[in-house]
């Protein structure tokens, strides 16, 4: 059974960072790219940040870029997402995500690619 536990969510003024973990199990999780999403009250869940299967390809969302840094770690079975200069705008619920196919994803920033979300985590950002 595939499990997605997030944490590291939190309060946070803004310019401020945090690092979010997404603990996988119950797949190979070196076959499959992961990805980040987000959600705020009241928005549609939008697509945050993804890397392939390897690491050795990373998607980043245009509002997030050079702000936040996803990374993995197959052998923890891990993906993170480093979150710099946080913004009151980044206020959401953030969920990690896993594809619906091992491998290389088409469409990996689309919500309709992934199968399998954990419960997610809050981050608040107070200006």
């Amino acid at each position: 059974q595939v499990q997605l536990v997030e944490s590291g969510g939190g309060l946070v003024q803004a310019g401020g960072s945090l690092r979010l973990s997404c603990a996988a199990s119950g797949h190979t999780f070196s076959s499959y790219g992961m990805g980040w999403f987000r959600q705020a009250p009241g928005k549609e869940r939008e697509f945050v940040a993804a890397i392939s299967w390897s690491g050795g390809s990373t998607y980043y969302a245009d509002s997030v870029k050079g702000r936040f840094t996803i990374s993995r770690d197959n052998a923890k079975n891990t993906v993170y997402l480093q979150m710099n200069s946080l913004k009151p705008e980044d206020t959401a619920i953030y969920s990690c995500a896993r594809p619906v196919v091992a491998g290389t994803v088409e469409a990996i920033e689309s919500a309709y690619s992934y199968d399998y979300w954990g419960q997610g985590t809050q981050v608040t950002v107070s200006s």
